[in-house]
């Protein structure tokens, strides 16, 4: 799984960000970076973007429903 290690942000919390092996183009995937308990979410295309941040619990819940296939598009 590809990695990316961002700077210490304002509040000196260094985040690696990661995006999975299955992305084949490098700046058209989704990456995570593990807080303590929760999972950060940004855009690769905009890294200093806007992050998104979920629970531990939402994160696995969203997981098991793309796995199920509940957001494919038929």
């Amino acid at each position: 799984m590809p990695q990316h290690e961002e700077p210490a942000g304002e509040r000196g919390i260094r985040l690696t960000w990661r995006r999975s092996s299955y992305s084949t183009s490098g700046e058209n995937c989704v990456e995570v970076a593990a807080l303590l308990d929760h999972l950060g979410v940004r855009d690769s295309k905009d890294p200093d973007g806007p992050k998104l941040v979920f629970s531990a619990m939402a994160w696995q819940n969203f997981r098991s429903q793309v796995k199920a296939g509940a957001y494919d598009r038929t």
